[in-house]
């Protein structure tokens, strides 16, 4: 701006200070509103609910006239609904308390009864100020938003035990009415619409049903909630999906065939809406704002009614509640994977082994810290016969292990000669060297689950054991004054005690093992890599994981004493002279002729270099 420009605008604002000051015409009555007024009254009505506020503050009131023209224009045929007084109706069962508004005659609140937040606060599963559905139709070329008009509410009891509101929107000619069945339990609420000459006000185009969702913070671990929450789905061709669980970033997914139901999952607890048919396509998105430590994430779904289901009877359902595999899996198919259970076979030795014996013995106990000590012992029990034939594969490998020292003394510095020697032997006295680590893989499902099982079971949620005051996550017994990368910034007694436990029994077996070399200092290098991983997960986990080392310590020592290892060498020997002469198996010759093929490259290497 240069300086004519900048005097020029001087004069201007000092002219117009002397107009106002002394020749300004004067203000009109405040209740008379002159045509001129009423383009204010429409900018009024298209800015945002705070801008509404501040302007409206310094304004003359829109008539009602105006207001009514207003509305004309925005809703048409719905005008008469467009005002109103905002209402809540609340009615509960012995799960849930919902809140509804006559604002579109909506779900505005939804609190679990039974469950409470980390603060201690009741847990509230959908939060009015935070989430919002709405029904959007087509009327004349206009998208209305059914959210903003009133509807009239009406409570009645069906049944005796079961509550039902109804929300009414009708001006004679036409109506539109959702009702809400909450039964006497559980966590579902039936959900319909029902409407009267339709056809008469709206375009035969499909209804958006849009519901956006912030999931309020209900644990401590804010980042643990965060990476266990978001959007999943499933379509009416069998095809269950859901959007990345542990990203922190935008993602999004157009779901183009028909979907059945859509979920807004977190650790312990999902919201979600079934269709009773098919909603016709949708689309999903999840993203979290970093600055609002009050919200997990914030999800969204935008789904397609087809108009004639909407014209003729929509329905749905909604849950509302916890993440229970027993209570997700009646809901609708595949609405367990709202539950994590792991990957691959996991899932499997979850629902069929582990769950079910959990279940068993709450009947029994009240105490989940005296439970998960009793599974470890019928998980040992289960295990017993492959924990048997491991331990007597050992000792046999023990009971050779003067005959294989003196082989690798013969062959010293010739590895190839002395694995074929070894093999050789191995054949002759009916030992198989994989014999002992297949009965270990086996058990690997059990202990894999049990690592999804403990931290996602909310039946542990909020419930102590000694120390621990909630076995759902880490028990902290001293916070550190800076965080330790990749260990945290706390200590996890039960995670200690269980690394602890696992170095002790790594060392109780390698007095005795086979194992030499760099193999034997390796093996106290996993308990000490969990003792990092595990520090942050769920107590009852590591809980677990300390008893199950105790037990298994404790057996191995009962083994001990049972097998004698004199009478196993002097069987072995038996074998050997009687095998001295046998043919090598198809296996025995393939290995051998593996190991000649791979000790022939080496000596070609050699002669190269």
């Amino acid at each position: 701006m240069d300086r004519n420009q900048f005097i020029g605008l001087i004069l201007m604002f000092a002219l117009l200070a002397v107009y106002f000051t002394w020749f300004a015409p004067e203000p009109p009555a405040p209740e008379l509103l002159t045509t001129q007024e009423e383009p204010i009254a429409e900018t009024v009505a298209e800015a945002t609910s705070s801008d509404t506020a501040n302007i409206t503050s310094t304004l003359p009131a829109i008539s009602d006239s105006a207001q009514a023209t207003l509305n004309t224009q925005k809703y048409g045929d719905f005008a008469f609904a467009a005002s109103g007084t905002a209402s809540t109706k609340t009615i509960e069962n012995d799960e849930l308390i919902l809140t509804l508004t006559n604002q579109g005659g909506r779900i505005k609140e939804v609190v679990l009864k039974k469950h409470k937040d980390y603060l201690g606060n009741p847990l509230v599963l959908v939060d009015g100020s935070k989430s919002k559905s709405d029904l959007i139709v087509d009327h004349n070329g206009k998208k209305v938003n059914l959210s903003d008009l009133t509807f009239v509410p009406n409570i009645t009891k069906i049944g005796g035990d079961t509550t039902q509101i109804s929300y009414v929107l009708s001006n004679g000619s036409f109506s539109i009415i959702q009702k809400y069945l909450l039964p006497a339990k559980g966590f579902e609420v039936a959900y319909s619409i029902e409407s009267k000459n339709l056809n008469t006000v709206l375009n035969p185009t499909d209804v958006n049903y849009n519901w956006n969702h912030a999931i309020n913070r209900a644990e401590n671990n804010l980042e643990d909630g965060r990476y266990n929450s978001n959007v999943r789905y499933y379509l009416e061709n069998g095809d269950y999906d859901e959007l990345a669980e542990r990203s922190n970033e935008f993602e999004d997914e157009t779901l183009g065939e028909l979907v059945k139901w859509v979920s807004f999952k977190q650790k312990f607890f999902t919201a979600a809406i079934i269709a009773n048919s098919s909603f016709r396509s949708g689309y999903v998105s999840q993203t979290v704002d970093f600055g609002d430590t009050t919200s997990v994430k914030n999800l969204s779904m935008q789904m397609l009614i087809p108009y004639s289901d909407f014209a003729n009877g929509f329905g749905a359902r909604y849950y509302f509640g916890s993440n229970n595999y027993d209570i997700l899996k009646k809901v609708a198919p595949e609405f367990e994977e709202n539950l994590d259970m792991g990957w691959g076979p996991l899932p499997l030795v979850n629902k069929y082994l582990i769950i079910p014996i959990f279940h068993f013995l709450e009947r029994f106990f009240t105490n989940y810290g005296i439970i998960i000590l009793i599974i470890v012992v019928v998980i040992r029990i289960i295990l017993a016969p492959l924990t048997w034939k491991s331990h007597m594969s050992m000792a046999k490998m023990r009971a050779m292990k003067p005959e294989l020292d003196e082989i690798k003394a013969k062959h010293d510095g010739d590895m190839q000669k002395a694995q074929q020697e070894q093999m050789k032997l191995y054949q002759q006295v009916g030992i198989n060297p994989v014999s002992g680590c297949i009965p270990m893989l086996l058990q690997m499902p059990i202990l894999f689950s049990l690592f999804f099982f403990f931290p996602n079971a909310v039946e542990l949620r909020q419930q102590s054991f000694l120390w621990a005051h909630d076995l759902s996550t880490y028990d902290s017994v001293l916070r550190l004054p800076f965080e330790i990368p990749f260990y945290g910034d706390h200590v996890s007694l039960f995670t200690l005690l269980m690394t602890l436990s696992t170095i002790l029994y790594t060392w109780s077996n390698s007095q005795i093992t086979t194992v030499q070399g760099p193999m034997k200092t390796l093996q106290y290098m996993m308990p000490i890599m969990f003792l990092f991983v595990l520090n942050s997960y769920a107590s009852g986990l590591t809980f677990y994981y300390f008893v199950s080392n105790m037990v298994t310590f404790g057996q191995t020592m009962l083994f001990r004493k049972i097998i004698d290892e004199d009478k196993i060498h002097a069987l072995l020997q038996e074998n050997k002279k009687k095998n001295s002469n046998k043919k090598k198996s198809k296996f025995q010759q393939r290995l051998e002729d593996a190991m000649k093929a791979n000790q022939e490259a080496q000596k070609k290497s050699k002669k190269k270099k």
